[in-house]
């Protein structure tokens, strides 16, 4: 798994960090099971201070992204529960799109938007 950190970013370290490991699952390159590296690995890895990967590592694990295990550390358990996920997901994207209104992005050119992201990505259920 190859995490890459924008230190210029005004997003925080932390949230980049879930934000990777999510697309991580969406991509099928982290699967249901697989363990993430340890807190200390991943900090020396990455150059970032470990609370900050401890802090991104507990976010993923309160949505149900990760499970944490004494012995085996952060696991890939994603939440199957879909109806939760979808409104969460249905909340952000209210927000991002009343965004896009207020721009004048039309209908149109969100789900061409929707379409090439998930190309991009190689999102796909």
């Amino acid at each position: 798994m190859v995490i890459e950190i924008d230190f210029n970013s005004d997003e925080a370290i932390y949230v980049q960090l879930m934000n990777q490991i999510i697309l991580g699952i969406a991509t099928s390159r982290l699967r249901e099971g697989d363990a993430l590296p340890s807190v200390r690995q991943l900090a020396d890895t990455i150059g970032i201070n470990m609370h900050t990967v401890n802090k991104a590592y507990a976010l993923l694990r309160q949505e149900g992204f990760v499970t944490i295990d004494r012995r085996k550390g952060a696991v890939i358990a994603v939440d199957v529960d879909k109806i939760k996920a979808l409104e969460e997901m249905k909340q952000h994207l209210v927000v991002a799109m009343a965004r896009g209104c207020c721009k004048n992005v039309s209908r149109e050119e969100v789900h061409a938007l929707i379409d090439e992201i998930y190309d991009e990505y190689g999102i796909d259920s």
